[in-house]
């Protein structure tokens, strides 16, 4: 079973959202699907089933590998680099 090698070097305690949404959709006049949260910096994306997918684009522009979901009562992790739940 593939394993992620990037939550050892997660920040203690997890990093406070920046926003309650995806800013970058707020931008563009689009809604997000879901949202997630950078578990490195806390910004705020919109999930791949968004039309702009701005998680996604928050991890290839910075690196930061992992996020969690920001959807109340939910509380899965994604590594991008590794493409598996954490």
């Amino acid at each position: 079973m593939k394993e992620c090698s990037h939550v050892f070097v997660l920040p203690e305690p997890e990093p406070t959202a920046q926003s309650d949404t995806c800013l970058e959709c707020v931008a563009a006049g689009t809604h997000p699907v879901q949202l997630r949260m950078c578990l490195e910096c806390g910004h705020v994306g919109c999930c791949d089933s968004s039309p702009l997918r701005h998680a996604t684009g928050h991890f290839k522009d910075t690196g930061h590998p992992i996020m969690r979901t920001f959807e109340p009562g939910e509380s899965w992790r994604w590594c991008f680099a590794d493409t598996v739940l954490v």
